[in-house]
């Protein structure tokens, strides 16, 4: 697949999905049902100033990996190819349920541009040519909930295994399950 010349072993600190799922299958399984619980999702990418930029899309699983499509030329689109960072949030639907939780994965986008690639994934996805598709990349992924009085934090980032915190809803510090 081209990619610009970017591999998870270039980027410092970044793995493909495919990687963190092997590692990670149950926090990896939480993360994709939820993500699937809706379509749209939010991005937010760097702007050419520094400062961000929160947009909708449609985040995709598809060969074992994470893809973001964007429309030609988008500002979101034209953001990850200056700068590849990213955080992308599941759609948190209506109320205050929050049907599975908080979910969070960022990372670097990794602009895929072979055109046996990108005609792949359109022909699998139905998705009309010419687009932008990039694969993520995460440095971290992230899923909060709460389970009875207790806040759960999960979180993961490349070369360490996940991590639990639990905090409650007082003043005490939040502690680590070992």
């Amino acid at each position: 697949m081209g990619d610009k010349g970017h591999t998870a072993a270039a980027v410092a600190g970044a793995a493909t999905w495919s990687a963190f799922e092997a590692a990670e299958p149950e926090l990896a399984a939480a993360v994709r049902e939820r993500f699937g619980q809706f379509t749209h999702h939010a991005l937010a990418t760097v702007r050419k100033d520094g400062s961000p930029r929160l947009s909708g899309i449609e985040a995709d699983f598809r060969f074992g990996e994470l893809w973001l499509g964007m429309m030609p030329h988008s500002r979101k689109a034209l953001d990850l190819r200056r700068d590849p960072r990213f955080a992308l949030l599941a759609n948190p639907g209506s109320g205050t349920g929050m049907g599975g939780g908080d979910v969070r994965v960022s990372g670097r986008a990794v602009e895929i541009t072979d055109p046996e690639t990108v005609e792949r994934y359109a022909a699998d996805a139905g998705a009309p040519l010419p687009f932008h598709l990039f694969r993520v990349e995460p440095t971290e992924v992230v899923r909060i909930r709460v389970e009875g009085d207790e806040m759960v934090l999960r979180t993961w980032a490349p070369g360490r295994p996940v991590r639990t915190i639990r905090r409650g809803n007082d003043d005490s510090p939040p502690r680590e399950e070992s």
